[in-house]
């Protein structure tokens, strides 16, 4: 028997409900102004970043945002206004902010999640740019045709090897795997990522990469490699402010690296 989630999928065929008549509603019963996000947004799905810049009184709530299932701060980086969205966790969430971000205005969507470590490139932590995603969740099959990988834009992998390099840290590229429970990351599971020479296992890059393809949108997706799932004694240290202070580092070389582009 066919599994349902690959029935039914046309990926050029447009969807009945459209992130724009969700947003007139939402902006309809919230009594907003119609009013365009910052060209560059972040989705921080662990919310260190948001929670930093809140303690700081770095960002302020942008009050136009009309999506029912999320908050999108606003801060300065760089002498840009930049867009973030914390605590989105997991394909189908972080699939539904981008398709709102980008039909108010995004131009840019840059992730950054904390990530486990397949076959290790460095001491933890470090940042991996992920420049292909295997496919082990379900929302990616809604926006391609069945495949092993959803591959990043070149581009995009590019932007992201000279920010990392710009920003001082190790310029690592490579695969993750992108699962919808992160609890069923079996050994067997484990092992035939290694087999393929994937880096890291996180839960929305195969999802942001198969939605950037579908949509022509621009997204680049960082693992911020942090642990061996618990297998170690000392595990899922990120860093100063919580791996916050570096991935606002990597944020800022992008920026200032996409800044001419707009």
């Amino acid at each position: 028997m066919t599994s349902p989630i690959l029935e039914n999928k046309t990926a050029s065929d447009g969807s009945v409900f459209d992130p724009k008549a969700l947003l007139r509603e939402a902006r309809r019963q919230k009594g907003l102004t119609n009013a365009d996000v910052p060209k560059i947004c972040v989705l921080d799905p662990d919310g260190d970043i948001v929670r930093l810049l809140r303690r700081g009184g770095q960002a302020s709530a942008f009050a136009a945002w009309p999506c029912y299932h999320s908050e999108l701060d606003v801060f300065t980086l760089a002498g840009c206004e930049i867009g973030i969205v914390g605590r989105v966790v997991g394909a189908p969430y972080a699939v539904l902010v981008a398709e709102e971000l980008f039909a108010s205005g995004c131009e840019l969507l840059v992730s950054i999640t904390s990530a486990g470590q397949v076959n290790p490139a460095g001491d933890l932590p470090y940042f991996v740019v992920i420049d292909r995603a295997l496919r082990d969740e379900g929302t990616s099959y809604h926006y391609a045709a069945p495949a092993q990988f959803a591959d990043a834009d070149p581009q995009m992998i590019a932007l992201g090897r000279n920010a990392v390099a710009a920003a001082g840290f190790p310029e690592i590229a490579g695969a993750s795997w992108t699962t919808d429970a992160p609890f069923r990351e079996t050994a067997a599971a484990l092992e035939a990522a290694r087999a393929l020479g994937i880096l890291t296992v996180e839960m929305e890059a195969a999802a942001l990469y198969s939605f950037a393809a579908a949509r022509r949108a621009r997204v680049l997706c960082f693992a911020h490699v942090t642990n061996t799932m618990g297998q170690a004694d000392i595990d899922f240290e990120k860093g100063e402010g919580d791996g916050a202070h570096a991935s606002l580092k990597l944020i800022e070389a992008v920026v200032r690296l996409a800044a001419s582009s707009f």
